[in-house]
């Protein structure tokens, strides 16, 4: 029994196409190049929005791999002691742990950090 490529989720947006060499586009996003610690941009600020008055440490500016991205969440989480979550470029610390977070990244090598 031949495989039929004709898996709706791959040809999402096209309906009907009467080239008979049309090929669907499956749009496979490429993840960009995780920069060194050096010539990481991050920014560390307090957030309290849309979180019922509770603050959370909140690091943006991450540029590159995802499985990067939770690394260094993971260690900031695991030396501050508390919760949070990495995704989309972003490292949430619940807590107001600016301070210490920005003393961590010194140490880990991300020299262009700045508290917000």
């Amino acid at each position: 029994m031949a495989k039929n490529n004709n898996d709706w989720k791959n040809r999402l947006n096209v309906v009907y196409s009467t080239n008979p060499d049309f090929s669907y586009d499956t749009e496979d996003v490429e993840e960009a190049e995780t920069l060194p610690p050096e010539k990481q941009l991050l920014r560390i600020q307090l957030d309290k929005r849309n979180r019922n008055g509770k603050s959370v440490t909140l690091i943006t500016g991450f540029t590159g791999k995802e499985e990067d991205l939770k690394n260094l969440g993971k260690i900031l989480k695991t030396k501050c002691g508390v919760g949070g979550s990495s995704k989309d470029g972003e490292i949430l610390i619940q807590g107001d742990f600016r301070s210490k977070v920005l003393e961590i990244l010194k140490k880990e090598g991300y020299n262009q950090t700045r508290i917000i």
